[in-house]
């Protein structure tokens, strides 16, 4: 990595400017494949400074010291492991969380099916929020600090997942958000929470979706945990389950929500309305205008044959 001193004196205190240390970087991460490796570049430099990406120019630029850390993380960052676990947090909505190896890192699309929950939460005085293979808890935790008189359930299985889960549960209660209540589970459990059962107002799940044997970018092959990742051979084996258990815990009215793969953009939606309970089926594209998450509402029991429709609103 040609982000270090060119003539490097043993302890001295050099200052290296900026700029060119950022040309450099963004070099070495380019070579590498990493998308935006300008932005990637900035983010390293401003970690490794300990300031806002946005106050870079403004420093008196990096340490002999500061320069040898740089350049180690962009080692390992060009080897793509992921920026999250080098610098330990992943930003999400207004968050930002601690993770590293062992948890699924959040990404950007999800905070969409966050979004969306949260409105539909706010549309209750103190909803009951139910968040299905909830991971670092991202979700969970976006609607707990949004929408503060929510009661909010994470469901989570991995114990190395649920390391992670917990910590950033203790850390957003004792920065004053309402703590979440987390529940070690399999979310495809039968009688999973069914003492909440016809109760639950709302019911977020980012599940493993990606079939079995797609190709995946290196980040997610070599560090998101597998278990994490793929559902099955065609990414629906948590799926289906979920919705069975969702129906059952939403009570009538209640909003389903469901992240899944951009090959899903019908299976989805289908499979929500052949279970006979739900209306309102809507698909929702993300950013780059793919399919990305389903919602539907729960139907009155009483209610009989299936009425749906698709879009992106």
């Amino acid at each position: 990595m040609t982000a270090t001193p060119q003539q490097p004196s043993e302890g001295t205190n050099n200052r290296h400017p900026c700029p060119p240390v950022l040309a450099r970087v963004t070099r070495t991460l380019a070579g590498a494949g990493v998308d935006a490796p300008r932005v990637e570049a900035e983010l390293l430099a401003a970690h490794v400074l300990g300031v806002p990406r946005g106050r870079l120019l403004l420093v008196d630029g990096l340490t002999d010291d500061q320069l040898d850390r740089l350049a180690g993380l962009v080692t390992r960052r060009a080897a793509r492991e992921p920026l999250q676990h080098l610098t330990g947090t992943a930003g999400f909505r207004h968050l930002e969380l601690a993770v590293g190896p062992g948890v699924f890192v959040p990404r950007p699309e999800t905070e969409l099916l966050a979004g969306w929950g949260i409105d539909r939460a706010r549309r209750s005085v103190e909803p009951l929020v139910v968040d299905l293979c909830s991971g670092s808890g991202a979700v969970a935790l976006a609607v707990a600090q949004e929408v503060p008189t929510a009661r909010v359930v994470a469901v989570e299985r991995s114990a190395a997942a649920l390391v992670w889960l917990r910590r950033n549960a203790t850390d957003r209660a004792a920065a004053g958000d309402r703590p979440i209540e987390v529940v070690e589970a399999d979310v495809t459990a039968p009688g999973l929470l069914d003492e909440l059962a016809g109760r639950v107002d709302v019911l977020l799940c980012n599940p493993p979706y990606v079939p079995a044997g797609t190709a995946v970018p290196p980040e997610v092959a070599g560090h998101d945990p597998a278990e994490a990742v793929f559902g099955g051979a065609d990414g629906l084996a948590v799926v289906r389950p979920v919705v069975a258990r969702a129906a059952r815990l939403l009570r009538p009215g209640g909003a389903l929500a469901v992240e899944h793969d951009d090959t899903h953009g019908r299976a989805v939606p289908d499979l929500i309305t052949a279970d006979g309970r739900f209306e309102a089926v809507t698909g929702h594209a993300d950013l780059a205008g793919r399919p990305r998450f389903t919602t539907a509402l729960r139907r009155p029991d009483d209610a009989s044959g299936p009425a749906w429709q698709t879009g992106s609103s």
